[in-house]
């Protein structure tokens, strides 16, 4: 491989005349020592002569922690390209200093280290950010005793080395900036090599790419140059490979190559002007990356492949790797993408007993396997061979044919890949009865009709022709039947299943006249039914009352986009229908009933019940708000909103319907979505609406949730308590928060989360929006990840 990449000796001297300029060279801004930088104050940071980059605090997100970094500070997205402290984010109030004694250090409010430069001497006269974007730490002797281009997190650039031993983590996400699941080490051996992590633990599971320079052709150093160039040289300064041949000027463009969160090392540029001579747009595009495809470079045997356990990988237009969930499969986690998936459907029974085969179909998946997984393999049989031993074997949820040849894999999966380079189609198995339709132009297998046939052809030969002549055409009408209720969905790579469409009959007869109410509303009636096709399944039908006029047309559309959610504390979406005048929805039942029924009758729930629903419901809402696709507000949050299934998990309803609804369906002023005692006061004050609306519903719901009772009460003992939200708060400035928990024990004896939840709460229903945190730090707080500051006083509320 080196001899490629060898140059001659002139080629050699004009490639070295571009090697870095080494940081003692570069003018310096000093910081002496003493100085100090304090999280949290936006304008505390230490620049670069030229403004390039900035050393400082940066959050992590809104109401988060904070990173030591360092970034690009002339452009709007502020890109970090080193951190100190990535996986113990700072708390506000956090300093950096440089001691008199020499330390470089990061401390908490309290004082205790964080983190701290590993200095080679305790001379250190001052600290300097250069326009390299390296931070120098230089000794009396003007002598560099430590720099941030020696401790690389998952980024380069351009007059920057790795050394032998030195190594780049990549970040967990796009959004979480910790240490994530690869590395890209230069190795003392010389081999530059890319490894999946065995995540959390910082072993290696195997290499996925390497440059193989060992031996003779052992490297020495990786270099990215100033003109753009990244490459191994050996430890004579040959170039021994390029990683990046495709150059780019440091005077038009911000440069850097960073290990990304999916594994892939991508060369970024982004230009410095509009200049129209630079003929890129003003943001980060990618000059060069490699592996060419993550997706098929993941070894087989040593890791559980790019998308997790269960997830499949298939490479997108933009050469980055889409992972997603085979039909019959959801997200482990939502907003992981690579964190895997999990099998919805109940498994086939291995229990001689009770063997399930006919309940269970396969779904094709072209060009798709699992290298490595396999358990047992077979040569010169037929697909149809394959489909029946895999049915037939209750340990086999998918079966991959190709070449006359079959493997059988059992869950979890692991390596799941789709390329065209594969060929050949893996076969899912999933239960027929677990899924809301099958997917579009998939039959029964060839097994399921034949057997029908050939048991009408016995029943015929056995009795009366006629009768056994009915009884086999109404079989066939039967399946028929079967297989028009599981029609369609699209498998596409998205795994995205559409929701089931229903007829109104099907509906009427599943409530039985809709007869039984679960409850009703200003805009809605609830059924109970049951759909005995699906072994006596349990539904909640809502009847929609009035849906607008102008959203008719996108009303499946809509429906559609709420299918799509997927969350353990959202109600699930089954069905619809839309027919003529006829707007129904078709939700899971809930067996539980509403936190309102459960949290106002005459028995207090439990103190830890009550917290659970707590975590719950703001889980959900913070799906809703920052891990969906397209954000959705919910506008409506309430206690008779929230559901309990029958672990008492709360799951909330009737989100993402704001825009199904007609403007006079509301509980208080024209125009406001909402209930009376939970709408936010900005939908009285023409102001924008935000996701900030639910924050201020879910503070109140939090309040009743503490303290077991509505947030207005007319048959209280003193009128100072009428009104839930003045009453917490005067409790709390008084410190006298016992009384919202009165001969509550298990609450009393979890003071200092009582008093957590309240302040929570408070910051929750500020009037300001402003001043009321997202959904995520609320849920930080509540967990206990984040400090919770002490609340302001919210003035007033609107009830």
């Amino acid at each position: 491989m080196a001899s490629a990449f060898l140059c001659n000796t002139t080629s050699c001297f004009m490639l070295i005349l571009l090697l870095p300029i080494f940081s003692n060279a570069q003018p310096y801004t000093n910081v002496s020592s003493g100085s100090s930088l304090i999280a949290n104050d936006p304008t505390s940071s230490w620049l670069s002569p030229s403004g390039d980059f900035a050393f400082g605090f940066q959050q992590i997100t809104p109401g988060g922690g904070y990173m030591l970094a360092i970034w690009f500070d002339k452009i709007p997205e502020k890109t970090i390209i080193w951190s100190a402290n990535r996986d113990k984010p700072a708390a506000q109030g956090s300093k950096i200093q440089i001691f008199a004694d020499g330390r470089f250090e990061l401390d908490d409010p309290s004082g205790q280290p964080i983190w701290s430069a590993a200095l080679a001497s305790s001379n250190v006269a001052y600290g300097a950010m250069l326009d390299t974007g390296n931070f120098v730490l230089v000794g009396n002797a003007s002598a560099v005793l430590w720099q941030s281009f020696d401790n690389p997190t998952d980024t380069i650039l351009p007059a920057q080395i790795l050394n032998q031993g030195s190594r780049l983590v990549s970040s967990f996400s796009e959004t979480n900036y910790s240490s994530g699941r690869f590395n890209f080490w230069m190795q003392n051996d010389g081999n530059l090599v890319s490894y999946f992590r065995n995540f959390p633990m910082d072993d290696n599971m195997g290499p996925y790419w390497s440059s193989n320079t060992v031996g003779n052709d052992s490297g020495f150093q990786v270099i990215f140059n100033q003109s753009g160039y990244i490459f191994i040289t050996a430890e004579n300064g040959t170039i021994l490979s390029f990683l990046s041949s495709n150059g780019a000027s440091t005077t038009k463009y911000y440069q850097r190559a960073i290990l990304d969160y999916d594994g892939v090392l991508r060369h970024y540029v982004y230009p410095k002007s509009d200049d129209p001579t630079v003929g890129r747009p003003m943001n980060w595009s990618v000059l060069h990356f490699l592996p060419d495809n993550i997706c098929i470079s993941i070894p087989t045997k040593s890791a559980w492949g790019a998308c997790g356990f269960n997830g499949i990988c298939s490479l997108g237009i933009d050469q980055r790797p889409n992972c997603f969930c085979p039909t019959g499969y959801s997200p482990m986690n939502p907003s992981d993408k690579m964190s895997g998936c999990k099998q919805d459907f109940i498994a086939q029974s291995c229990d001689q007993q009770s063997q399930d085969t006919s309940h269970f179909n396969f779904l094709d998946m072209h060009n798709t396997d699992f290298p490595g997984g396999d358990y047992i393999s077979y040569q010169h049989v037929q697909e149809d061979w394959c489909r029946q031993d895999c049915l037939d074997d209750c340990l086999c949820v998918v079966v991959v044919s190709r070449d006359n040849s079959c493997w059988k894999m059992k869950y979890p999966l692991s390596n799941g890949r789709v390329d065209q380079s594969i060929g050949g189609k893996a076969l899912i198995k999933v239960r027929i009865n677990n899924l809301t339709l099958a997917p579009a132009g998939i039959n029964l297998n060839k097994r399921n009709r034949s057997t029908l046939i050939i048991t009408g052809i016995s029943v015929l030969l056995g009795g009366s022709v006629f009768l056994n002549f009915a009884f086999l055409l109404f079989g066939f009408y039967l399946k028929r039947r079967k297989l028009n209720m599981l029609q369609p969905y699209t498998n596409t790579l998205a795994g995205v299943v559409d929701i089931r469409s229903f007829s109104f009959k099907e509906l009427q007869e599943a409530t039985n006249g809709f007869k039984e109410e679960l409850g009703s509303g200003a805009c809605s009636t609830v059924y109970k039914g049951t759909l005995n096709n699906e072994n006596g399944r349990l539904i909640a039908v809502k009847k929609l009352n009035k849906v607008a006029k102008e959203v008719e047309q996108e009303f499946k559309a809509e429906v559609n986009s709420i299918g799509r959610t997927n969350h353990k504390n959202l109600v699930h979406l089954l069905g619809y229908c839309d027919e003529s005048q006829n707007r129904l929805l078709v939700y899971e039942y809930m067996s539980n009933g509403s936190v309102a029924s459960f949290l106002f009758n005459n028995s207090r729930p439990k103190w830890y019940q009550r917290v659970q629903i707590a975590f719950s419901t703001a889980r959900g809402l913070c799906y809703l708000h920052e891990e969906c696709n397209t954000q959705i507000i919910h506008c409506d949050i309430k206690p008779q909103n929230v559901l309990l299934d029958e672990s008492l998990v709360a799951k909330i309803s009737d989100f993402g319907l704001a825009k199904l609804l007609r403007p006079d369906q509301t509980r208080t002023t024209t125009g406001i979505r909402g209930t009376r005692g939970y709408v936010a006061p900005e939908w009285f004050r023409n102001l924008p609406i935000t996701a900030k609306v639910d924050v201020y519903s879910f503070g109140m719901l939090l309040l009743e949730l503490i303290c077991c009772r509505r947030n207005v009460e007319t048959n209280v003992t003193n009128e100072n308590e009428v009104i839930l939200a003045d009453w917490v708060y005067d409790c709390y400035q008084e410190g006298r928060l016992r009384l919202l928990v009165a001969d509550d024990e298990e609450a009393l004896d979890d003071i200092k989360r009582l008093e957590k939840f309240v302040m929570v709460a408070i910051w929750c229903i500020q009037e300001d929006p402003s001043i009321r945190p997202n959904m995520k730090r609320v849920l930080h707080m509540l967990e206990g990840s984040v400090e919770v500051p002490l609340p302001p006083d919210p003035e007033s509320f609107v009830n």
